[in-house]
């Protein structure tokens, strides 16, 4: 064989395909390069193989940061960590961080957009001590106010959810800080379009009687959601009780005797005793600017009386007027609110 013919044959077996038999390997390449390896342990990047794990608080911690984050997801999830941090502990432990230090990194999340971190921070507003809440109750009522006023209806009737909560938890501190009582007020008005004027009709689209019955007023902001208009109305209702209702004579006279026999042979020691809360007399305004009527502080019931009296009565008892002509739940709501202004206002002498 001559030595064309051999190189001919070469380059035909370049692109012939062999014939295996069964069980026998592929041959490898004459370029094949190996690239298996033998170890005893593989180390990342990011490995650690610490046997110290991060503390409660640092975790505590983390999770608050993160509350800034993008996502809902991220936020709600972290939301739900700092709820069962809180619920898990012992009832005598305190809170891996203070009140003061949380509710500053969790309160503009009262009008996020998304509905489930909305509802996961009510729970975990709803873990904290009660006896912390009163302290910062102002500072949750400027985001309550926006939540309440928001243009979309999931968010006011999250707000309202908030504000339910704050009334149960710190009534009193609520409607007697500084804007609490009349700017929450001024929110309800504003909401249910209650801003009447005197000797004119309510800004809800008048009712027409018909052979049905009373056609239904738009009461507030248009929504899609057809029971928030009676859930405005007995939010409302629970905040006039808060305000205008007279004090529980028996508890407190209940609170002075108990005091006075721990106190024994002491009398009104509680009036010289250092406050036990922050700033106990920020109310007072001492170093600020001058507040407004609207952002003075009313601290105690027949202020509040006669602001509700002078400037708000008219227009919302009209307003009632033509709420209590609704059917199903607006109704009965407009109805409990008009029985809660006039228990408030008993003895009222103006």
């Amino acid at each position: 064989m001559g030595s064309s013919a051999k190189k001919k044959k070469e380059k035909r077996k370049d692109f012939q395909k062999p014939k295996l038999k069964v069980g026998k390997t592929r041959p490898k390449a004459s370029n094949f390069t190996d690239t298996s390896f033998k170890a005893k342990s593989i180390v990342l990047a990011q490995q650690s193989l610490s046997t110290v794990a991060p503390s409660g608080q640092s975790q505590f911690e983390h999770h608050l940061s993160l509350l800034n984050h993008k996502s809902s997801d991220q936020k709600r999830e972290s939301l739900a960590h700092l709820t069962s941090a809180i619920n898990s502990r012992s009832p005598d432990a305190d809170l891996p961080l203070p009140v003061a230090l949380i509710i500053p990194k969790v309160k503009h999340l009262i009008v996020d957009g998304s509905n489930s971190v909305r509802t996961q921070l009510l729970k975990l507003l709803q873990a904290l001590p009660t006896q912390d809440v009163s302290s910062h109750a102002h500072e949750l009522l400027l985001w309550t106010h926006a939540a309440m006023t928001h243009m979309a209806a999931d968010i006011r009737s999250s707000g309202l959810d908030v504000l339910n909560w704050l009334l149960s938890t710190a009534g009193e501190d609520v409607v007697s800080s500084a804007g609490g009582y009349v700017r929450t007020l001024k929110c309800f008005i504003s909401v249910l379009a209650w801003n009447i004027e005197k000797g004119s009709h309510p800004s809800v689209k008048q009712a027409t009687q018909s052979a049905g019955g009373w056609s239904s007023t738009a009461l507030s902001k248009p929504a899609t959601d057809p029971k928030l208009p009676g859930k405005t109305l007995q939010s409302f209702a629970l905040f006039i009780s808060a305000a205008l209702s007279p004090p529980d004579r028996d508890a407190f006279e209940k609170r002075l005797a108990v005091d006075a026999q721990a106190w024994f042979p002491l009398t009104q020691t509680a009036q010289h005793m250092i406050a036990t809360r922050s700033n106990a007399f920020g109310y007072l305004n001492l170093f600020g600017a001058p507040l407004d009527e609207d952002g003075a502080a009313y601290e105690d019931r027949e202020e509040r009386q006669e602001m509700f009296v002078r400037r708000h009565k008219g227009s919302i008892e009209m307003g009632l007027q033509w709420a209590k002509k609704e059917q199903g739940e607006v109704g009965r709501a407009a109805k409990a609110l008009e029985k809660a202004i006039r228990d408030g206002l008993e003895g009222y002498e103006g």
